[in-house]
């Protein structure tokens, strides 16, 4: 369910970048039952973006210091596909994200509670992270992220 889950987020977002004009709940909502999306899947998603914009990381700027090396316990390297903690070091050490974006983003891969997150998944959840981090930002972050561009970040 969770790869579901985040799908529908991953599609919310995509409205949400879109900036389509007649964007509500309702039409997302109908559109999703329709592609065979599961009423509680869809709330589920509603749920986790809901929390993500309550609880938004404290800290809303990048950080371009020298980056700290991580150690992922045993715990994250089940939690984590390689390609998965790879990405996070690439985007931590590239300056995309400060270590606090990163704890927060292990933190909610590890607050799911099936298997081991895809690449896929963590991009999903670190778009979603960075999406509730800044409002002047976001945008930008969250596209080059999805879009594998992330040289676009420093331009």
């Amino acid at each position: 369910m969770r790869e579901r889950v985040l799908t529908i987020v991953g599609i919310i977002a995509q409205y949400v970048m879109d900036e389509r004009e007649d964007f509500n709940e309702t039409d997302i909502v109908e559109e999703l039952l329709a592609e065979g999306f599961a009423a509680e899947e869809i709330d589920a998603a509603f749920s986790w973006m809901e929390c993500l914009s309550l609880h938004p990381s404290r800290k809303t700027e990048l950080s371009l210091a020298t980056p700290t090396w991580r150690i992922f316990t045993p715990e994250e390297n089940r939690a984590l596909s390689a390609e998965a903690r790879g990405f996070l070091v690439r985007l931590r050490s590239l300056g995309i994200i400060d270590n606090e974006s990163q704890e927060e983003i292990i933190d909610r891969a590890l607050q799911t509670e099936e298997g081991e997150l895809s690449l896929r998944d963590i991009k999903t959840l670190t778009a979603l992270t960075l999406f509730a981090r800044s409002q002047d930002t976001w945008r930008q972050e969250v596209d080059c992220i999805l879009e594998d561009d992330l040289g676009r970040l420093f331009h």
